[in-house]
């Protein structure tokens, strides 16, 4: 880890083993209490995100809809991301989050009320997806870089690995609560379960001790101090690589509630109950790629390219299948290799910034992760109306692949090392060296 702003590059420690448990974060008390509140507001989260889904699709029946949705929610990421950061380094995480935690509970409320009195209409759910983009501009990076502050710096890639368990293990009960709900009483129920999920992380919240954080140091207020973060990273090839990949990633390859609720609603002409089920695999594959991360004592970037290359061939591949029963096969390796690539990224990044500095870089991390969804939600919408999902679906996998191949290159000249092939019986047939052996070679 570089000392300073000022800092020469050096690769950050992520080869360098950690000794953890897959659980070792959680024998610390106060991040117990923010994973035990996170896992009932994120069910609620993913019960909200369903039923939002399939609501807009039945109101409107275009998939440009659900695009436009997912666009608006994330849209205020990719307009003021960077000022969220800013906010976080320069105030109490914990306050903060109170506040952003709180006002994502009354969006979910606001909802639930228009649901259930009969009067929803799809600007209805436009607005309060672009709301809760916007309490999510400061949630994100203060969440994010609150988990330093809860475990340590030892235990900061085993929390972060949890973090993502902890959210697709609510990935699985949500879709499914969530379709119950809806199939016995309606969405506007799954709604209010969301807004008053929020009660969870909110005390969580109140009884954690201050006493045991571990504060990194707040910035006061001042001029250029965006300007400063982006020259952080500017500066360090081994974080702008994996947040270039992740933001390819994010913008056309994560698409899913377009992709999937057009598969089951389209070619596969199933309901609300099959797209529950694929969302469910999914969260399988999610949870199995979180829980493996959370269990390795290293981030390699290899790791990260690897996985990136083979999450969008997969993708290319369920685009083709012809079947119902390989189709949702693919979804579960699929889940796997997209948490790879996120988690991983995650870890890299955060155990590669100073913390003085990891509430802004977290906040460039997650405004280009999440922030190209309102460039690609509507466009993969379109192309899916317009051209069939099987396209769209490819199209996301051929463009992932071919960055994280490129990416994966960047991040090997970064480190001083080059491809070397080796055709001969009996050897490693392509591997990355260092460039003085390469050559010798």
């Amino acid at each position: 880890m570089s000392t300073g702003p000022g800092a020469d590059s050096a690769p950050a420690p992520t080869d360098i083993p950690v000794k953890s448990s897959m659980f070792s974060s959680l024998k610390i008390r106060n991040y117990r209490l923010f994973a035990t509140g996170a896992v009932v507001s994120n069910t609620g989260t993913w019960m909200a995100r369903i039923t939002q889904d399939w609501l807009v699709l039945s109101l409107t029946g275009s998939s440009a809809a659900v695009g436009i949705t997912t666009a608006m929610q994330f849209l205020p990421m990719l307009l003021f991301g960077l000022y969220g950061g800013v906010i976080a380094d320069r105030f109490p995480k914990r306050k903060l989050l109170l506040t952003t935690q709180g006002a994502m509970g009354l969006g979910g409320l606001f909802l639930a009320v228009m649901t259930l009195s009969g009067n929803v209409e799809v600007w209805h759910v436009y607005a309060t997806a672009f709301f809760t983009g916007l309490v999510t501009v400061v949630d994100n990076p203060s969440r994010q870089s609150f988990v330093s502050e809860m475990v340590g710096p030892d235990q900061i890639r085993n929390a972060v690995s949890l973090n993502s368990a902890n959210f697709q293990s609510a990935r699985l009960i949500g879709p499914a609560v969530a379709g119950v709900m809806t199939a016995a009483v309606g969405p506007g129920w799954a709604f209010l379960a969301n807004g008053l999920s929020f009660i969870a992380p909110l005390t969580g919240l109140m009884l954690m001790r201050t006493s045991e954080f571990h504060p990194a140091p707040r910035r006061a207020r001042g001029k250029g101090q965006l300007r400063e973060g982006l020259n952080y990273v500017s500066k360090h090839p081994e974080l702008i690589w994996p947040i270039v990949l992740v933001g390819f990633i994010g913008t056309f390859g994560f698409n899913f509630p377009i992709w999937l609720s057009a598969f089951a609603n389209g070619t596969f002409h199933g309901g609300s109950g099959m797209y529950g089920m694929f969302n469910t695999l999914m969260a399988i594959g999610s949870l199995v790629g979180a829980l493996l991360a959370a269990r390795r004592g290293t981030s390699r970037l290899r790791v990260l390219a690897g996985a990136a290359i083979a999450f969008g061939v997969l993708q290319v591949a369920a685009s083709m299948a012809p079947t119902l029963w390989l189709f949702v096969l693919l979804l579960v390796p699929i889940g796997i290799l997209g948490l790879t690539v996120n988690v991983t990224a995650n870890s890299t990044v955060q155990m590669g910034t100073d913390p003085e500095m990891r509430g802004r870089v977290m906040a460039l991390f997650m405004m280009v992760f999440t922030g190209g969804t309102p460039l690609g939600g509507p466009l993969f919408g379109w192309l899916t109306d317009a051209y069939g999902v099987r396209l769209s679906f490819a199209l996301g996998g051929i463009i992932c692949a071919i960055a994280a191949v490129g990416v994966g290159l960047m991040l090997a000249r970064a480190a001083n090392l080059r491809l070397k092939v080796d055709l001969r019986k009996g050897q490693q047939h392509l591997a990355f060296v260092p460039r003085e052996l390469a050559t010798a070679a």
